[in-house]
This record gives C-alpha cells, sequence and structure tokens, in this order.
C-alpha cells in the first residue's frame, strides 16, 4: 500500500504535465492567446465568417464598425478590438457598474434576450437610461445581431469620477 502511495505521488505531476502537453498539442499555435484579453471564457472561433459585426456610435457620434465572435459580450468586444470608450468596463463586468451602458434601437433591443434584476438595478444608476438600455457586459453577441447597432450614451455614471473630482 505504501508503495502505490509513493507511486502515487510520483507519478501525479507527470500525468498533468503529459495532459497539458497533449492539450497544448491539440490546440492551433497561438490560438491560446485568444481568450486571455476578454472576460468571458471558452473557445473562441478563429474564422472570421463566424464573426458578427457590431457598430458602435461614440460618445462624438462617430460610428466604429467592428466585428465580435458569438457568445462574447459587448464589452468583451470593446475591450478585445481596443476601442477608445472612456471609462466603460469598470467593473472588468462584474455587474457592479453601469459604465458599460449602451443603448439600443427597438428592435434590436427586442433580440437581446432577457435583462436580470441584477442588471436593472444597475442601470438605475446609469446616465441617460432609456427604454432600449443595457448594459454591455451582459449582451452576448449571437449571429442575429448581425449589423447591430449600439449607442454609447454621451457621459458615464461612475463613482470612480466622483470621488476623484471630490478630492
Amino acid at each position: 500500500m505504501a508503495l502505490v502511495t509513493v507511486m502515487g505521488r510520483l507519478l501525479a505531476p507527470v500525468r498533468l504535465r503529459e495532459y497539458c502537453r497533449r492539450t497544448v498539442a491539440a490546440v492551433a499555435p497561438g490560438s491560446w492567446l485568444t481568450g486571455l484579453r476578454g472576460f468571458t471564457s471558452g473557445t473562441r472561433p478563429l474564422r472570421s465568417d463566424n464573426k458578427v459585426t457590431i457598430n458602435f456610435i461614440n460618445r462624438d457620434g462617430e460610428k466604429v464598425t467592428v466585428k465580435g465572435s458569438p457568445g462574447d459580450s459587448l464589452l468583451d468586444v470593446v475591450i478585445n478590438e481596443d476601442l477608445d470608450f472612456d471609462g466603460f468596463g469598470a467593473c472588468e463586468g462584474t455587474l457592479a457598474c453601469s459604465t458599460c451602458h449602451l443603448i439600443f434601437d427597438e428592435d434590436v433591443y427586442k433580440n437581446l434576450g432577457p435583462v436580470t434584476d441584477e442588471e436593472l438595478d444597475m442601470l438605475d444608476l446609469a446616465y441617460g437610461l432609456s427604454d432600449t438600455s443595457r448594459l454591455g457586459c451582459q449582451v452576448c453577441l449571437t449571429k442575429s445581431l448581425e449589423g447591430m447597432v449600439a449607442r454609447v450614451p454621451e457621459s458615464v455614471a461612475d463613482i470612480r469620477q466622483s470621488k476623484d473630482e471630490s478630492g
């Protein structure tokens, strides 16, 4: 019994290393890097034909067109595409702020999926709230959202700014 225990302890790291080698070898070179910047987990399709086009209208009224993978949140897309929306996603998608507040057209809003009570609570704190407001961290892309338009409000309600301004 003692020999089995000792051998098990010696073989466990070898098995883990072998598993990691097999897992890494099965993944296309460089594709493991694609999951490092987003907030959601899972595999990301590498082919561009699996992408969904999103049109953001920034605070200056400028249209910014990017592509995201189905399953990514809009916050993931903003981060992955390195879009410069000041203060956007301050809580990193933990549903603890309203800085990723976006406004949608009515027809797009109907296709976004259900809104949770937690999201509604955070939306109550959002600047420029509308009937078609959602938090970007809670909206996941699907192929049916191809070509959607998401407007970034003129300002953001970020508690970090109010602390900085008072001090």
